[in-house]
C-alpha cells in the first residue's frame, strides 16, 4: 500500500502543478494594480512557502530528533538532510521567482531588502550544511555537527518571517499568514493560490522520498563495501 502511494504521489503532484499553472494563466482574472503581473503569485509564495516552513522546518525537526538521546536514528539524519537539499532547490527558485517579479516591479533584479538578504543568507547557511555533511567523519559524529549546523542555520527562518514587519521592506507583507490572519485574495484567485500551496508541498514530499532512497541505498552498498573489503583482507592471511 505505502509502494503505491509514494508511486503515485510523482504524478499526483505534477498533474496538480500543472492545474496550478493553467488555473493561473488562463482561468483566474489579472490584478486591479499589478495586472498579469500577479500570475506569478500562484508559484513564487508557493515556493517560499515550501522553502522556508516545510523544507527547513522539517529539517530542523529532524535535527532536533536525532540530537535527542531517545529518539536518536540515522533516518532522522537522512531525512534532514534530504529536507535540506530539496530545500536549497527550492529556496533558489524563490529568489528567481521574486527577481522576475521585483524587476517590474520595483525597477530592479536585486536589491539588498531585509527579505531578499535573509532569505539570500539561509540559502548560502544551508549550502555550508551540504558542504559540512562532505567532511569525511564517523557517520554519527557528522550526523552531530551537521544537526547543531542546521538549527543554527534555522535561526534564520523567522528573520525571514518578520522581516516585512521589523524594517521597512520593498517587499510586500504576506498575501495569506499576516500579522491578522486576513487573507488579502479572494475567490478564483484564493482557490489557485492554495492549490499551488498544496502541489508545491508534494513536490517536496517527493522529493524528499526520493532522495531519501538514494541515501538509503547509498550507505547499504558503501556497508557491503566495506565488508567485502574486510573480506578480502581476512582472506589474504589465510594460509594456502
Amino acid at each position: 500500500m505505502r509502494q503505491r502511494l509514494n508511486k503515485a504521489l510523482g504524478p499526483v503532484a505534477f498533474v496538480l502543478v500543472l492545474l496550478t499553472v493553467w488555473l493561473g494563466l488562463f482561468v483566474t482574472p489579472p490584478d486591479v494594480d499589478q495586472g498579469e503581473l500577479v500570475r506569478l503569485v500562484y508559484i513564487h509564495p508557493a515556493l517560499a512557502w515550501v522553502a522556508l516552513y516545510v523544507a527547513f522546518g522539517m529539517a530542523a525537526l529532524c535535527s532536533v530528533l536525532y540530537l535527542w538521546p531517545r529518539t536518536r536514528s540515522m533516518v532522522f539524519d537522512y531525512l534532514a538532510a534530504a529536507a535540506v537539499e530539496v530545500g536549497v532547490v527550492f529556496t533558489i527558485l524563490t529568489l528567481i521567482t521574486g527577481s522576475i517579479w521585483g524587476r517590474p516591479t520595483w525597477g530592479v533584479w536585486w536589491t539588498w531588502d531585509a527579505r531578499l538578504t535573509s532569505t539570500a543568507l539561509l540559502g548560502v547557511l544551508f549550502l555550508g550544511y551540504l558542504a559540512l555533511r562532505r567532511v569525511p567523519a564517523d557517520p554519527h559524529v557528522r550526523a552531530r555537527r551537521c544537526a547543531v549546523a542546521a538549527l543554527f542555520a534555522a535561526v534564520d527562518v523567522p528573520i525571514v518571517h518578520f522581516s516585512v514587519l521589523w524594517w521597512q521592506t520593498l517587499h510586500q507583507g504576506a498575501t495569506v499568514l499576516n500579522s491578522n490572519l486576513t487573507p488579502t485574495i479572494h475567490g478564483s484567485m484564493a482557490w489557485t493560490l492554495l492549490l499551488s500551496f498544496v502541489a508545491f508541498t508534494l513536490v517536496f514530499v517527493w522529493m524528499v522520498i526520493a532522495r531519501y532512497r538514494i541515501e538509503v541505498i547509498r550507505v547499504a552498498g558503501q556497508d557491503v563495501a566495506l565488508e567485502a573489503a574486510i573480506a578480502s583482507r581476512r582472506a589474504e592471511g589465510v594460509p594456502s
